[in-house]
């Protein structure tokens, strides 16, 4: 059984690779991303990580953690509070807010750089998995 107030982190450093891959992956070569002279004459002065490329860890977080392996993502809101530069360590922490009749869990989902500056503020609606016979709550025995 799932518990309001259970949470998982999931923490990754984004590369230059990291963010040219997603550009390629995604077709996002917005130059504010991927051209380090345009970049430099922005408001951020340097190349910044896709704001959906960093919200992947929180999908990690969920698909890998909490509820982990199995579970259906139904919805999520972004709200980007601060850029995230190439070489930035971002963890995701993702926390159970409630428990919908067992069968959905409503979740607040951050995104934190190495400094603790809150870059990603939402929250997720999940389908957790459903284990089957002699299996835990993840699926697994």
């Amino acid at each position: 059984m799932y518990k309001v107030g259970e949470f998982a982190e999931f923490t990754k450093v984004f590369s230059e690779e990291d963010v040219f891959l997603f550009a390629g992956i995604s077709g996002d070569r917005n130059p504010i991303h991927v051209d380090k002279e345009f970049a430099a004459k922005t408001r951020f002065k340097e190349r910044i990580a896709h704001g959906l490329l960093t919200a992947g860890t929180i999908s990690a977080a969920i698909g890998m953690k909490l509820p982990g392996p199995g579970c259906v993502y139904l919805s999520q809101t972004l709200e980007f509070k601060a850029p995230v530069f190439p070489g930035d360590e971002i963890t995701a922490r993702v926390e159970i807010v409630e428990v919908i009749s067992g069968k959905r869990l409503r979740m607040k989902t951050r995104c934190f750089n190495q400094d603790k500056v809150l870059v990603i503020d939402g929250e997720a609606m999940i389908v957790p998995p459903h284990p089957g016979p002699g299996q835990g709550r993840d699926g697994i025995k």
